[in-house]
């Protein structure tokens, strides 16, 4: 049997199998492997349409879900990591679906039009503290989105 520990580094590494939040760390969904245990944990993702436990394997073929935020993307694994490599090697980890990446369009195409919508608090051109006609600009704004 190898050992662990001798094989090869990076996500080209294929092994029969890997956590899901190993995988998903390499995979570069979430900063650390704790994030993604707690995500998983969390019930933000789910394995072939089921709630799983952080230490449950992924394979090439399962479909999984992801929900960061407002964003969800729909995964299919086409390849196995245990360790972080390049942004690049992990896009090739796997496949998302276009519905999924149609959805995200869409939620980012509202964001942007509530962002622009949205009446600014502060002045941009106001520079260390806040002069009285900021003050009173910025409670006229506390009051319009208290009686939304």
């Amino acid at each position: 049997m190898e050992n662990p520990s001798e094989r090869p580094a990076g996500p080209g590494n294929q092994t029969e199998r890997v956590r899901i939040d190993k995988w998903l760390w390499a995979a570069r969904f979430f900063k650390t492997r704790s994030v993604a245990a707690e995500a998983v944990t969390g019930g933000k993702i789910d394995l072939n349409g089921e709630h799983v436990k952080p230490a449950k394997p992924v394979k090439p073929g399962d479909v999984l879900r992801v929900r960061k935020g407002l964003f969800e993307y729909e995964v299919t694994v086409q390849k196995l990591a245990e360790r972080r490599g390049s942004a690049t090697l992990a896009q090739e980890l796997y496949v998302e679906s276009e519905a999924s990446k149609q959805a995200r369009a869409e939620m980012a195409e509202k964001l942007r039009l509530a962002r622009e919508a949205a009446p600014v608090p502060i002045p941009k051109y106001a520079k260390g503290r806040p002069t009285k006609r900021d003050r009173r600009h910025f409670d006229r704004f506390k009051d319009l989105n208290e009686e939304s």
